[in-house]
């Protein structure tokens, strides 16, 4: 299986028993919507719902942290996903959060994940068949490890010696908007570049040709080839940034989990505001 299939793939694949669909849609609080009615009200069938929120470490004040191995294993055993399944990913959010899906389960130790090519927003506009309601039981273990490609922000402080790519849009990352979370200062940390995960995907959601992403990390002053660290807000939309050298052929990136929901919080960091 590839790591970004097409719905074409997916409906050919659709019922097959190692095969297990997961629906990641995530949305900023500001939008009101919610990803787990959206899911119940209407998913591809047999899906089941990763949700980041929840599935997440509670006592980090940064938001969906992610979870201790042990925690992420008992979830996805009861979620009925296991780590020998080819697992696809999706989301119907226009922060593109099927890629934070993707990150989790690689990074807690399932080989075979991809996400859905242009996502629910395609499975939808091509008309085909969606159900509503829990999906039924599936009996799998999750036998859960931890991978070291998450940085944290004393290591940052510390220096990690790479680059450091920010998947926020332009006016967050320099500072001319303010950021949606309160106590949050505006900015980008000193060195960062700025690649905005939404230039990575057509307007349909579906990725852009592989020229074309790594022309945008190279005008930012990234080599997508070459290991390097990404943040965002709150360490989602960083992932689509690390997938996209994923599909360069790059596994040798960093995600800074905490992003700049951390780093901004904190009086104690260093902030440039204005372009990089």
């Amino acid at each position: 299986m590839d790591s970004l299939v097409s719905t074409d793939w997916l409906a050919q694949h659709l019922g097959e028993e190692d095969l297990v669909v997961v629906d990641c849609s995530w949305f900023m609080p500001s939008m009101s919507r919610s990803g787990r009615d959206e899911y119940l009200a209407s998913h591809i069938p047999g899906a089941r719902f990763l949700d980041i929120d929840e599935v997440a470490d509670k006592t980090n004040p940064a938001p969906h942290s992610l979870p201790s191995v042990a925690a992420f294993g008992e979830a996805m055993t009861k979620l009925g996903v296991g780590t020998e399944d080819r697992i696809v990913v999706y989301d119907n959010s226009p922060t593109r959060t099927a890629a934070r899906g993707w990150f989790m389960f690689r990074h807690f130790g399932a080989d075979q994940v991809a996400i859905l090519d242009g996502g629910f927003q395609r499975w939808l506009a091509e008309g085909r068949p969606t159900e509503s309601g829990e999906p039924s039981l599936r009996s799998v273990r999750f036998d859960a490890i931890e991978r070291n490609e998450v940085v944290t922000k004393e290591q940052l402080l510390a220096g990690t010696g790479l680059p450091w790519a920010d998947a926020r849009g332009k006016g967050r990352f320099e500072g001319s908007e303010p950021d949606p979370r309160q106590g949050v200062a505006p900015g980008h940390a000193p060195g960062a570049r700025n690649v905005p995960f939404g230039s990575l995907y057509r307007d349909d959601g579906r990725f852009k040709p592989l020229h074309e992403i790594r022309s945008m990390f190279d005008e930012a002053g990234i080599d997508p080839s070459q290991p390097f660290v990404a943040s965002c807000g709150s360490g989602v939309t960083a992932n689509s940034l690390i997938f996209a050298a994923h599909l360069l052929g790059n596994d040798e990136t960093k995600l800074y989990d905490g992003s700049w929901s951390e780093w901004g919080a904190d009086p104690a960091t260093p902030k440039v505001v204005g372009p990089a």
